[in-house]
C-alpha cells in the first residue's frame, strides 16, 4: 500500500483558512488609511473645516484602537503582539529567508511598527485639535497655554509629526513589498479578507463579541468629542 499521505502535499491538505484578524481590526486599519489621505487632500485644498471634521474622526478611530487593543480579540490585543526589541531583532535577522508564514497576528517587528504608527496619529489628531480649535469653537485650555507652546504644537502638527507619519507610512509599505518579495509572505490579503492558510495544529485565535467593539467605539467617540470641546 502507498503511504504518500505525510508528504509536504497532504500537510497542505490538512492546512485551512484560519480567520487571524477581526473586522473591527480590519475596518480600523483601512479607515485610518482612508482618512489620513483624506486629510492630505483637504489641508492641501485649503478646506479647513473638513480638515478638522476628519482629524476629530481619525482621533475617536485611534481611541478606538487603544482600546480594542486592551479588551478586543487575540491577534488584536497588544500583549498578543508586543515583543521586546531583542525579539524584534532575531525576527529581522531571518527576514531574508524564505519560510512558511505561520504567524497568527502581528510578527514581532510589525508590532513595533503599529505601535509607533499609533502613537503618530495621536499625536497628530491631538495636536491638530489644539492647532485648528480656532476654525470652529476655541476650547477654554487655548488662552491658558503660553505663546511659545502654542507655537511648538503648531510646528509639531504641520511639519514634524506628519512628516514622521510619510516615513512611517513609506517604510510600512516597503515592509510589506520586502515581506513578500524575500520571504514570499502575503501580509496584505490577511488585512483585506481577515483569513490566512495555516496548518491544522495552529488554533485560530480567540475572538471578541461584536457588541464589544461597538461599546469601545461608542466611548472613543465620546472621549473624541469631549476632548475636540475642551481641548
Amino acid at each position: 500500500m502507498n503511504t504518500n499521505d505525510e508528504n509536504p502535499t497532504s500537510a497542505n491538505r490538512r492546512s485551512r483558512p484560519v480567520l487571524v484578524w477581526d473586522l473591527p481590526t480590519r475596518l480600523f486599519h483601512w479607515l485610518a488609511v482612508a482618512l489620513v489621505l483624506a486629510a492630505y487632500v483637504t489641508i492641501r485644498l485649503n478646506l479647513l473645516d473638513w480638515h478638522v471634521r476628519i482629524g476629530e474622526t481619525l482621533l475617536a478611530l485611534v481611541l478606538f484602537r487603544l482600546l480594542w487593543g486592551c479588551v478586543g480579540s487575540e491577534t488584536a490585543r497588544f500583549r498578543s503582539f508586543v515583543a521586546s526589541p531583542a525579539a524584534a531583532l532575531r525576527h529581522l535577522r531571518h527576514l531574508f529567508q524564505r519560510e512558511p508564514d505561520l504567524q497568527v497576528g502581528h510578527n514581532p517587528a510589525g508590532g513595533w511598527m503599529v505601535l509607533l504608527l499609533l502613537a503618530l496619529l495621536l499625536g497628530e489628531t491631538l495636536s491638530g485639535l489644539y492647532d485648528y480649535n480656532d476654525v470652529s469653537d476655541v476650547g477654554p485650555l487655548t488662552a491658558w497655554v503660553p505663546a511659545p507652546i502654542a507655537y511648538a504644537i503648531s510646528v509639531l502638527h504641520d511639519s514634524l509629526l506628519w512628516d514622521v507619519i510619510v516615513a512611517a507610512v513609506v517604510l510600512h509599505v516597503l515592509a510589506i513589498a520586502l515581506y513578500a518579495i524575500a520571504k514570499g509572505h502575503n501580509l496584505l490579503r490577511p488585512m483585506v479578507t481577515g483569513r490566512k492558510t495555516l496548518p491544522g495544529p495552529i488554533l485560530p485565535p480567540r475572538r471578541t463579541s461584536a457588541g464589544l467593539a461597538l461599546l469601545c467605539l461608542i466611548v472613543a467617540a465620546a472621549a473624541a468629542t469631549a476632548l475636540a470641546t475642551y481641548l
